[in-house]
Parts: C-alpha cells; structure tokens; sequence
C-alpha cells in the first residue's frame, strides 16, 4: 500500500498522542476566538507592508463656471467666514489636536492665462485656496511636522483644445509645449512665489471618460454639471509623462515630479490601458515620479461606474520599479459613516497605495452645478456665513491621525468581513504603533485582537459611531493580556487604538 509523506506524518502524530509522547494543545489548533464566542483578529506591527505618506485634504475653489467675470465661483465656502472662523477650520485639519493631514491637492484651473504665450494671473481665481494650504502649513510647521502637495490640472484652457472652446474634449497638439508651459508656470509660482511645497504635478482629472462628450465633440457637456475635464488617452499621457518631465528640469524643477493623472478609479487604471501603455513605454515609467488615480469604489454590476478596489495596474508597474509610490487624489467621503473607512481600507490593502487625499473636504453646497455626486464632506460652509463641522470629520479622524507621514502599513487579518482591521506601524518615528476597527455592520461584535511586534502593552482608544453618540470620544485604555485584547465593537462604528 502507498502512503504519501502527509499520512505518514498524520499516522506518527496519532501514534505519540495515543501513547502519550506528544500533547498538542487541540484547543489553541482547533478553536476559534474565545471559544466561538468572539471574532479572530490579528495586528503584526512586525510585518511592514509598505511606507505610509499620510492622509490629505482637497480644498475646491473653481470647479466649473464657464465665466468667471460673472459667475466668480467659490466652492470651499472660506470667502463668507471671518478669519475667527477660518483658523478654527485651519486648527481642526492641520493642527496638533486636529486632523493632522500631511498631503494636499491644489486644483489648477482653467483661468490663468488666456491666450497661449499670454500673461499668466495665478491669483484671481485661486485667493481661498491658497490661503488654506499657506495657513494649513504655518500650522503643520508649528508642530514640526510638514506637507506635500500635489496640484492637478483641472481642464486646461480653451486654446489648447482643437474646440477652442472651454471643456473641449481633444487636446490640439500643436499647443503641447504651450500646454507644458502653462503647468509648469503654475508650478514655479507655487514653490517660489508662496513657498509652498510642491512634490507632484498631476496631468489630469478623471480625464479617461470620453463618455462626457457628444460622438462629435461639438459640446463641452456642462449641462450635466461635470466639472472641468479634456480626454486623455493612454498614448496622450505617456506623451506628455515624458514632454513635462524634460521641460521641468529644464526649468529647475528636477524636485517636483510627474503623474499620470488621475482617472476615476483604479480599475479604468488598471484595466482601460493607461498603466499598460506606461509599463511598455521604458522612458515614460522611468520618468513617472508617482501613481495617482481617484480611488471611487463602485462594486457589483450595476452600471458603467463599475470600479472595484484593484491593484493590478499598481502591481504591474511596480514589477519595473518595485518602489514605486501611488496616491489616492480623490474618493468619496460616502455617508461619512463606518462604510466609508471600509472604503479607505480597500484602498489601502487592496489598492495597495502609499496615501489617500479625500475629495473636497470642505463644501458649499448650493455652488455645485446640478447638486454635488458626492456631497459628503469634513465641514459645510452655510450661505449666511456659519459653518458645521459633519459626521465625516470624526471618521476621517479616526484614520488621519493614526496614519502619519512616514509611517509603514502593518500587516492585519480579520476572520469576519464586517470587522475591517487597519494597522500602521510606527517605523521609528515619533508616533505610536496605531491600529483600527472598522465595525460596518448592523451588530454589535465581539473582537479578540492578537497583536505581535509591538512595544506597547498598553492602548489608549477613541471612538466615532454613527448614531454620534461618540464622536472622537475617549473609549477606555486596554492592556494586552496573553498578547491579546478582548473588544466590544459597536455596530457602525470606528476605533483606534494608540499605543502607549
């Protein structure tokens, strides 16, 4: 009779457990967590996945007026508060007991020079904005820490588009230096004009949706409340991938690097060919200084917005340059509810990225064309000049201040899929090894949470739920016991522990 090596090695095992020789702990190998009474979770800060950049806000000023002269569009809503007001908003994001973000994207609109080789004026339509980010970083410095900011070309103006006219779908090569020009001047009056310090220049927003436009061309489509846009193909983007990365050097910005854009989720990246039309192209991938893309989750088939959390462009790239970085730039803020952190988990696990920048994290509702799609948000801005800060702040919360900048990502495990576990480990810096439950179900749960390669034994926790009855609230310091810490979970709701 033939017996492989397995049944060989199970027939010895049987063997010494009947005589005696050999005491397996069956319960430690057979059961689940506290006797099947609770969810098994584990947190390795001793098995680092990748470098965490941090988390970021997007402060939208114009987005889609087609006369600025007169419709002067202000969406982040700072233009109707006091300055009382503002650096209160200011201390909440960028301040020690606030959000503590460590990126920023700054939008770069359409507006600022109207004819190609014309003069350029980068700040009549960008005054809010740029105070947001210059305040934001007096604050950040204040606590010795620092920002990156990554700007986005919002729709470029009407002159380099075949259309001539703003929102026109095809880019006319012949502006192509001009269209080059007029980033990389928005780029010098950002790091030399107001200091600010720039690390990426993004080539477009949500700019692969060719669907935005009539079969002709003949309409820029703003009827339906889209937003600034011109289509870029995959071939478009690697073009321009390596065009602006020449000319920036020229210019004495070798420190800002180049992105691909940034399509609407990660599957059109991945899947409608723009990583696979960087990966073939050697000089574009070797210029690319980051990945970027929106990180909008849409699962199920319901629609063309299909768009599943993948990292399968990300992976192909990083096969050539395996250190590669990728930023989420925008994503929804959902029903700013345990959901939404879900959502950030996907991205980070799944996607496999290095940050994540929400979309505008500060709204004025009533100036979005048509009604915003995602009208989740950190704070409203009130037309009579009074602001609310929104369930979504305490949330983001929850994750922004756990994941900081220079961090590493830390390996989790969760035997129960509405019990999400986020992990950042603290790589040396002045943080704490941090991790996250993400409740997003409609039970309280029972959670044992086995955590390895810590220095701490001690966590202190805060809380967010969705019935708000704990909004960042303090939630009880736990000490591991046997390595391990028995957690009550709430349904809908988010925790982070902060070792101590």
């Amino acid at each position: 009779m033939y017996v492989n090596k397995q049944s060989s090695l199970n027939i010895l095992i049987l063997c010494l457990v009947i005589t005696g020789s050999f005491h397996p702990n069956l319960n430690a190998v057979f059961a689940q967590a506290e006797d099947f009474t609770a969810i098994r979770t584990e947190v390795h800060f001793d098995e680092m996945i990748r470098e965490w950049d941090g988390f970021g806000f997007n402060y939208v000023e114009t987005a889609q007026t087609m006369d600025y002269d007169e419709d002067p569009q202000e969406y982040g809503g700072f233009s109707l508060l006091n300055e009382t007001q503002k650096k209160e908003i200011i201390d909440m994001i960028f301040g020690e007991d606030g959000l503590k973000v460590g990126l920023v994207k700054m939008f770069y609109d359409p507006w600022h020079q109207h004819e190609p080789n014309g003069s350029f004026d980068h700040k009549r339509t960008t005054e809010n904005m740029r105070y947001f980010v210059r305040e934001g970083l007096k604050t950040t410095r204040a606590r010795d820490a620092d920002l990156q900011i990554i700007t986005t070309l919002y729709g470029p103006p009407p002159w380099a588009t075949k259309q001539k006219f703003l929102r026109g779908r095809d880019f006319d090569p012949e502006m192509k230096d001009e269209l080059c020009h007029y980033l990389i001047d928005w780029a010098k009056f950002l790091r030399n004009e107001e200091g600010f310090p720039l690390k990426y220049i993004s080539l477009h927003n949500e700019g692969e949706d060719w669907w935005r436009w009539p079969i002709d061309g003949s309409h820029g489509n703003i009827g339906e409340g889209h937003d600034y846009n011109m289509y870029w193909s995959p071939e478009l983007v690697v073009e321009f991938i390596k065009s602006m990365r020449d000319k920036m050097d020229e210019q004495g910005l070798g420190m800002v690097g180049i992105t691909n854009g940034e399509p609407s989720n990660w599957y059109r990246f991945s899947t409608w060919g723009y990583a696979d039309a960087i990966y073939r192209d050697i000089e574009a991938l070797q210029k690319l200084g980051l990945i970027t893309s929106h990180g909008f989750y849409s699962g199920g088939y319901r629609n063309r917005w299909f768009g599943p959390h993948t990292s399968e462009g990300i992976d192909l790239l990083r096969q050539k340059r395996p250190l590669l970085k990728a930023w989420v730039t925008s994503t929804s803020w959902s029903g700013m509810d345990a959901k939404n952190i879900k959502e950030m988990h996907g991205n980070i696990y799944s996607t496999k990225v290095n940050g994540i920048i929400p979309w505008a994290g500060i709204q004025r509702p009533p100036l979005w064309v048509g009604g915003d799609p995602n009208p989740g948000s950190a704070f409203t801005v009130h037309e009579d000049g009074s602001y609310k800060v929104r369930r979504g702040y305490y949330f983001y919360k929850q994750i922004t201040r756990a994941g900081q900048p220079g961090m590493q990502v830390a390996r989790t495990m969760s035997m129960d899929s509405q019990i999400a576990m986020i992990a950042f480990s603290a790589n040396n810096t002045a943080n704490t090894d941090t991790f996250i439950i993400v409740n997003w179900s409609n039970w309280d749960k029972k959670v044992e949470i086995k955590v390895s390669g810590s220095k701490s034994i001690e966590f202190e926790s805060f809380q967010t739920t969705e019935d708000e009855s704990k909004l960042y609230a303090p939630s009880g310091n736990y000490v591991l016991k046997d390595g391990k810490i028995i957690f009550d979970s709430p349904k809908g709701s988010v925790t982070t522990f902060f070792g101590k």
